[in-house]
């Protein structure tokens, strides 16, 4: 009966080992490569501008409101990055939408804020990839730029 026992309870702290080696990374994808896929180009396709970290861009006539967009995919059977370009994606029609709804014209000062960790660049954002799920967070300014 004691073997048993302790055959159980090895099992149960094998398991909960296996459970607590699941994925959780974070990765840094081109900006380019997921705005240039068919999908984004179809998609974001309103003329609305989005700037990442400290692009250039005109003037602001009209500042709407620091907003967030934090979105997930599944990434069962698919590569890290391409799950990441799906997030990335569902975060920018997020972010379209927000544009509309708040009527302006761009988003700008766009930066990752994946688990509350701020990375800003132009040409890269962060990702977090885990076994099942891929997931991006945004935070950017929603303007209305001179045109």
């Amino acid at each position: 009966m004691k073997k048993i026992i302790a055959l159980a309870a090895a099992l149960a702290l094998g398991a909960g080992a296996i459970g607590a080696q699941a994925k959780d990374e974070r990765n840094h994808y081109s900006i380019a490569d997921a705005m240039n896929l068919a999908d984004a180009k179809a998609k974001l396709n309103r003329g609305y501008t989005f700037k990442f970290g400290n692009q250039p861009h005109a003037a602001v006539v009209e500042k709407h409101g620091e907003f967030m967009s934090n979105k997930k995919t599944n990434a069962v059977n698919k590569t890290d990055e391409y799950a990441c370009q799906w997030a990335f994606l569902s975060a920018m029609l997020s972010f379209q939408d927000r544009i509309a709804r708040e009527g302006g014209n761009a988003v700008i000062n766009i930066r990752s804020y994946y688990k509350k960790n701020t990375f800003v660049s132009d040409t890269e954002f962060e990702c977090g990839n885990g076994s099942i799920m891929a997931g991006v967070t945004f935070l950017g300014d929603v303007v209305t730029l001179a045109e």
